[in-house]
């Protein structure tokens, strides 16, 4: 394994060979055993170059980690600290990613350099496993699985619109007023268009929303309702800025719209590297004021 990966980041067996201290034909002939024993082709070779095949970019992606992984192993059997080193791979929300995390990344980074991150911005479930991601972060209800999820922070949801809006639409000033305004989804939204909402007496109603536009992502359904659209019903986090700004007001704020929890979710709590659980530890130190937003 240490072989293919260094015939991969050097591009050629040479770069290989010089840096596992072995000639370039055993180290060609490292890589050719490893591909027997798969029963796969990891590499295409050419007189100028080698390629990657799909298998064998899955094959090096887990390779770096099993490696790394070994490597914390035998420092901590010999009683080395442990530092945190390695690549780190990341999913996360893209309008959480986008909006707070570029500073939280690069302290990180400044922190303990020997660590390289690659961060995926998605908003959908990413298989953890079968992707080979160390750490995804996730806000809204988590569905049951094997993986290990630590709270981060909790986030209130809030009910906006721009000034345009409730000028030519109105304002509500009931739940049931959400019925007639024109409500903007998030698709993967737990409660879908089914808003649970508690006045100040803490009793909770629930409302059935319409509208002509959903999407997928947060920051798109934002810059709609900016527009003077209709209004949407997101965390916090997504919105504060433009709250502050005077952009977006708060509708029913006087009203409960319920919260959603925001996770550091990982495949197993056993062996946890050390540049997860010092990354997990920097997210709940940054995350639990909500001074990010």
């Amino acid at each position: 394994m240490r072989v293919f990966t260094a015939t991969v980041d050097g591009g050629s067996f040479a770069a290989a060979a010089d840096r596992m201290n072995l000639s370039r034909a055993m180290a060609s002939k490292y890589v050719a055993h490893l591909e027997a024993r798969l029963n796969t082709r990891l590499l295409q070779r050419s007189t100028r170059k080698l390629a990657l095949t799909d298998a064998g970019l899955a094959f090096y992606d887990r390779c770096v980690h099993i490696l790394d992984d070994i490597t914390e192993a035998e420092q901590a059997a010999s009683r080395q600290s442990v530092a945190a080193h390695g690549l780190l791979r990341l999913t996360m929300p893209v309008s959480f990613g986008n909006l707070h995390m570029g500073p939280l990344l690069s302290a990180y980074l400044k922190q303990y350099p020997s660590v390289q991150v690659n961060v995926q911005l998605t908003d959908r479930r990413v298989n953890l496993i079968e992707e080979g991601i160390d750490l995804a972060l996730r806000i809204g209800a988590l569905s049951d699985s094997d993986l290990v999820a630590r709270k981060l922070a909790t986030d209130e949801l809030v009910i906006t619109g721009s000034a345009q809006y409730l000028r030519e639409s109105g304002t509500p000033t009931c739940v049931a007023d959400l019925r007639r305004h024109n409500c903007l989804l998030f698709t993967y939204a737990s409660g879908g268009d089914e808003w649970t909402i508690a006045n100040s007496a803490g009793v909770s109603q629930c409302v059935k929303v319409t509208g002509n536009f959903q999407a997928s992502n947060g920051d798109l359904i934002k810059e709609i309702v900016l527009e003077g659209t209709g209004l949407m019903c997101q965390p916090l986090f997504l919105c504060a800025r433009e709250i502050r700004e005077g952009r977006l007001t708060r509708v029913l704020a006087d009203h409960d719209c319920g919260e959603v929890g925001i996770y550091a979710v990982y495949p197993s709590r056993k062996y946890l590297s050390a540049k997860v659980r010092l990354f997990i530890d920097m997210l709940a130190n940054e995350l639990s004021s909500k001074r990010l937003w």
